[in-house]
């Protein structure tokens, strides 16, 4: 189980859906976390008043969820949870519809007729409701996409810059040590028993004191996968980071190879230029004469006659 800290917290609500079991496990990881209660209430709060219209109602489920849940733990989140519901029941009915409103009114009838909070509170909570007025909205379909397809139709318009082949490799490496490759978490949870998946075997629970070891056994199986899942979840951020990465390093490889092919090109002709001056000049010496065919002028020439010399020949 992942220690507690507002930022995990954080980044577990931005991945929190209105699935039950999205908001079971949640609940789950932060009943174990009950004595942050404060600091738990007063992150959910905040969160609250920045998510959109259509994720407000999942942050008051979740609410339900973990004072319900955690009554026989201690009566923290009840206590918590009630100084700040009745702000959180006006940001979740502002600008919303009719149908957010009846699921609002809906808990506030489960809550008193459960005794969860005290009838002044419900009342409270029942007024901010109704002072909100109703919108009509359009159905919003959330397109979701696999991560290849997330990748491939990754469209930004500002060129990015690519990854050194470093900050690859590392990244790589990292994924080799990703949930999905914890061999050891896998057979904690396949070593799970049988009575914690499957609700047939709740007929098998006789007393309360199997009833209580079973509830602890199913509270550990939750918060293992939970946790789990969360790593999981992080996993497939990250392959998705590093599939991005991959796709501008291939990119940019793509470009510097066709960068290398125009310079090979480039060289080849330059070599072919070369090429042909040496063939040339290696013809050029081949036609020029053999000096060693000359005669042989190394012991020098005769001497000029000297003036006296050629006075001597005049005379005569």
């Amino acid at each position: 189980m992942s220690s507690f800290s507002d930022s995990n917290f954080v980044k577990k609500l931005l991945e929190l859906n209105n699935s039950q079991q999205s908001i079971q496990t949640l609940s789950l990881w932060l009943i174990h976390h009950r004595r942050h209660s404060k600091t738990i209430v007063e992150v959910w709060r905040r969160e609250l008043q920045k998510v959109k219209f259509s994720r407000r109602l999942t942050f008051i489920y979740l609410a339900n969820d973990v004072v319900q849940n955690s009554k026989k733990k201690g009566p923290e989140f009840a206590r918590d949870f009630a100084t700040v519901l009745v702000d959180g029941f006006k940001v979740a009915s502002r600008d919303t519809d009719d149908k957010t409103k009846q699921s609002l009114e809906r808990l506030c009838n489960i809550w008193h007729e459960r005794g969860v909070f005290k009838s002044d509170l419900i009342v409270q909570l029942r007024k901010a409701t109704e002072d909100e007025p109703a919108v009509k909205r359009k159905k919003v379909v959330e397109q979701v996409l696999a991560l290849r397809e997330e990748a491939d139709t990754d469209n930004t318009e500002s060129p990015r810059d690519p990854p050194d082949a470093e900050e690859l490799v590392k990244a790589l490496q990292e994924l080799e040590q990703s949930a999905s490759s914890d061999a050891g978490i896998r057979e904690r949870i396949a070593a799970l028993p049988k009575e914690v998946s499957d609700v047939s075997m709740l007929g098998k629970v006789q007393d309360k004191e199997s009833a209580d070891r079973l509830s602890d056994e199913v509270d550990d199986a939750c918060m293992l996968l939970a946790d789990y899942n969360g790593r999981l979840a992080a996993e497939l951020e990250e392959r998705r980071h590093v599939a991005v990465m991959l796709k501008d390093f291939i990119a940019a490889q793509k470009d510097q190879l066709a960068e290398a092919e125009q310079r090979l090109d480039e060289y080849k002709q330059k070599l072919a230029k070369v090429s042909e001056v040496r063939s040339e000049l290696k013809s050029h010496i081949q036609n020029l004469p053999d000096l060693t065919l000359l005669p042989d002028v190394s012991g020098g020439l005769a001497p000029l006659p000297s003036a006296g010399d050629l006075f001597s020949l005049f005379k005569h």
